[in-house]
């Protein structure tokens, strides 16, 4: 485990708590980080969506695993005891029979058995599986109680994400010894993540960005082989994962001297990014930092395409809230978030920049080391 058993201890507390309060008998997880806040179970072996793995939190005790037997051992170093296993994959029943079974212990047979169903939530099983399950045993919807608890960092968890800023940092500091004209873009993406594991990354599960005159129109697409060149405006954005917490933020370059609209659009980024970051303070919603930073950008004209200005991060690179006029979610002392500002430069051609903070007692403090007002300059 990542964290002290103490940190695991306290979150199963909070969430027995809830779920007294709204009368759940049993909380089901399916999905990696719901399963690793419980439990700690940390593993790339999620990439394969070959196998479901489960967890249940009963109203009192520790979480109980049913999972494959491949992940017993490694589920088995964490604090939880009650490890229940099949061997998997099974084509005629592939661990229900055990997850009802369990259920209906700790829940009893007509127990409320609560799991995520709102916004950014999945279940990680096969349909037809998820109706075996439907059919055995009562599912209703946890009423958010996972998206709280998640909204809200321990200090420990902080303090992750921090190293995880740290980490890409110093990798953006590094841009320019891989990157300059005539260099492709493609090989600028392999040099980066090649950075980010030089200064301490345990991977890098995402990395954007472009490199087009004037501006970029895509921000999303891979890298491809063209050269850079003198005019080009090159942005990457990295979301690298260090013991289980993601960064997610970027920086802007131009390849030789920026026109004077990309110098002054990277000053107004930068004075958006800023205005979010005076507005995010304990009581203020994630339309109040949309707002802040929408009228640096766009004189109030309600912002872009690209649909938010921000979000939460943590355990996953996007998690709740999205800092959309509509989001009335209220910042609470040690909510992560990114700042993410766009300007339309014209011709189809943007320009985004995004930082992340965390919201204190006192205000937002810094994650990542804020960019200042002009554009990094790379060998034209």
């Amino acid at each position: 485990m990542i964290f002290a058993q103490a940190e695991y201890e306290a979150r199963t507390a909070r969430a027995q708590a809830e779920m007294a309060r709204q009368g759940f008998d049993a909380l089901l997880l399916t999905t990696e980080p719901e399963v690793r806040y419980f439990t700690g179970f940390l593993t790339r072996f999620w990439e394969s969506p070959t196998r479901p793995w489960f967890v249940i939190v009963p109203r009192q005790g520790r979480p109980v695993a049913v999972i494959p037997s491949i992940g017993a051992p490694l589920m088995a170093r964490g604090w939880v005891t009650d490890i229940r296993t099949w061997r998997a994959p099974d084509l005629e029943d592939d661990g229900i029979t055990l997850l009802v079974a369990t259920l209906r212990e700790l829940a009893g047979r007509d127990g409320q058995i609560a799991t995520p169903t709102g916004h950014e939530t999945h279940m990680r099983l096969p349909l037809s599986d998820l109706d075996r399950v439907r059919n055995a045993v009562t599912l209703v919807s946890d009423g958010g109680l996972m998206r709280a608890l998640r909204l809200v960092k321990s200090a420990p968890e902080i303090a992750k994400i921090r190293a995880a800023c740290a980490i890409a940092d110093r990798a953006f500091a590094r841009v320019p010894e891989i990157a300059r004209a005539a260099v492709g873009l493609d090989q600028v993406f392999r040099r980066f993540q090649m950075l980010c594991l030089d200064e301490g990354a345990d991977w890098v599960p995402y990395l954007a960005g472009a490199a087009e005159a004037g501006g970029y129109a895509d921000v999303i697409s891979p890298a491809g082989p063209e050269p850079l060149c003198p005019g080009d405006l090159l942005m990457l954005d990295t979301g690298l994962v260090r013991e289980g917490y993601f960064c997610d933020f970027d920086r802007n370059f131009s390849v030789g001297p920026p026109s004077a609209a990309v110098a002054d659009a990277h000053a107004t980024l930068i004075a958006a990014t800023s205005a979010g970051f005076d507005a995010a303070r304990p009581g203020a919603t994630a339309a109040d930092l949309f707002h802040a930073m929408d009228v640096v950008c766009t004189g109030g004209a309600g912002g872009s395409d690209a649909g938010r200005l921000g979000h939460g991060l943590g355990m996953q690179l996007t998690e709740w809230p999205s800092l959309i006029p509509a989001d009335q979610t209220v910042l609470k002392p040690g909510m992560v978030l990114t700042l993410e500002p766009g300007v339309d430069l014209g011709g189809g051609r943007i320009m985004v920049h995004e930082e992340n903070i965390v919201i204190t007692d006192e205000g937002a403090e810094w994650l990542s080391t804020p960019r200042g007002p002009d554009i990094e300059v790379l060998d034209g």
